[in-house]
């Protein structure tokens, strides 16, 4: 997919790691420039400093994605410097403890509601708007195996992110004639910083969790990141309001 991107710009929002550096970096090397998205600036810097290092182009963003204004702002800094917004990657979002639906706190729920189905939704809205302007675009989405299933003692995090589809769905039938696509990813278990903070804490958990998935072990970020920049890619061009699941098999059981 070497140059895939030459000339486009690609906007990622839970940049500063995980699986929105991964992706970050992908469309750096396929070419395009990145506005790397993060509520934390050092993490966003240095997915930053990663790229230009590797001789791409990118502009850090501070924003928190449950605020309009900021993801307004975001999307027009990200414009201003680079002039269009041809694919964007809403992959910022948060987890719950695990815990049974009657023992989740309001307040938690509302913070997961708040930053994973909220912030995807302001995204899209001011993404599409850009888009539109420019004829175009496309968008994916960060939502998980748990919007397809349920998820024990995950009730929370997984109606936020049966939501997420919801939008996706919605979002690909209303803007598709007007040249937009909008698909969805939906990771089985990934090495990230939430697989540290989920399972890395009981060694014993870690050899369950990677059986759950045929495949034999959990996924990487990189895996994900190569389905993300496919979606956006024009070999996608027939592809909108799609769930794709980068899973190891897991919801194919």
């Amino acid at each position: 997919m070497h140059n895939t991107f030459e000339g486009k710009t690609a906007l990622v929002t839970g940049g500063g790691g995980g699986i929105g550096r991964a992706s970050a970096l992908a469309f750096a090397r396929a070419g395009a420039k990145v506005a790397v998205v993060d509520i934390s600036e050092a993490a966003g810097n240095e997915t930053v400093a990663l790229i230009k290092a590797a001789g791409g182009e990118a502009l850090f963003i501070r924003a928190d994605i449950t605020r309009a204004a900021e993801v307004e702002a975001m999307v027009a800094a990200t414009v201003q410097s680079f002039g269009r917004l041809d694919c964007a990657f809403n992959n910022a979002g948060i987890e719950e403890e695990h815990m049974r639906l009657a023992e989740c706190s309001e307040e938690t729920f509302d913070r997961i509601m708040a930053v994973n189905v909220k912030g995807v939704w302001l995204c899209m809205k001011y993404q599409l708007a850009q888009m539109m302007q420019q004829g175009g675009g496309a968008i994916v989405n960060t939502a998980s195996v748990a919007g397809l299933v349920g998820a024990p003692k995950m009730s929370a995090y997984s109606g936020s992110k049966h939501a997420v589809l919801g939008l996706t769905k919605s979002a690909a039938l209303e803007y598709g004639r007007k040249g937009i696509r909008v698909n969805a990813v939906c990771p089985g278990v990934i090495r990230t910083a939430m697989y540290d903070r989920a399972v890395l804490a009981d060694p014993k958990v870690a050899p369950a969790v990677a059986q759950l998935h045929p495949i034999g072990r959990i996924g990487e970020a990189e895996e994900v990141a190569a389905v993300v920049l496919w979606l956006c890619s024009d070999a996608a061009s027939f592809v909108t309001g799609h769930a794709h699941t980068v899973d190891g098999g897991m919801t194919a059981v």
